[in-house]
């Protein structure tokens, strides 16, 4: 099974991107809001520790929200307690999926959490800054200044770049992403 890895800043068109390959995707965000909504063990850590923030099951992403807002370090105990729920969810996707000739992983902290393996094949979507704060705006729940806070916590997209197989510029046009994508899955597939 080819591992084929999407990344790039937030906002960047990744998640699109990913679903366009036509391939079984991983969305390690999904996961998460998933895990907010049905994960009690996840739940009852996060009360002990943000006690002032997680009040109620499922948990609330405007709950994650004000916990972020108040103090960015929450973000890093968030993610001790939530992350591991992820992984192991990756890892239950990668085994069902396992025969499959591919599939698409679409998690944002790829890197950062050494997800990477030597044969992946990482693609970074770039995409102009402009764009992206277009696209944002857009957004109901876009929250420009918590964005700001994660974009900390992820690695310099040009060392994230560097890491990636290939680069697909992402003007926001269905037509030349999608065709951007089948030229790649072309290459990919056919080895």
């Amino acid at each position: 099974m080819i591992r084929i890895v999407v990344v790039g800043g937030i906002g960047s068109g990744k998640t699109y991107a990913a679903k366009l390959f036509g391939l079984p995707v991983f969305n390690a965000d999904k996961e998460v809001s998933r895990i907010y909504k049905t994960n009690k063990p996840v739940y009852k850590k996060l009360k002990i520790k943000l006690p002032d923030f997680i009040s109620s099951f499922p948990i609330e992403k405007k709950q994650i929200i004000s916990a972020v807002k108040n103090k960015t370090k929450n973000l890093n105990l968030i993610n001790r307690i939530v992350h591991p729920a992820v992984r192991k969810n990756m890892y239950k996707f990668l085994k069902k999926n396992k025969k499959k000739e591919a599939i698409v992983l679409d998690i944002p902290l790829y890197f950062e959490n050494k997800l990477n393996k030597k044969k992946d094949v990482v693609i970074f979507i770039s995409t102009k800054k402009k764009l992206i704060n277009k696209g944002l705006k857009k957004r109901n729940n876009s929250n420009i200044k918590l964005l700001k806070k994660l974009e900390k916590f992820q690695q310099p997209l040009n060392i994230k770049k560097k890491k990636s197989s290939y680069v697909i510029i992402n003007d926001f046009t269905d037509e030349n992403l999608k065709k951007k994508i089948n030229i790649i899955k072309k290459r990919i597939l056919n080895g």
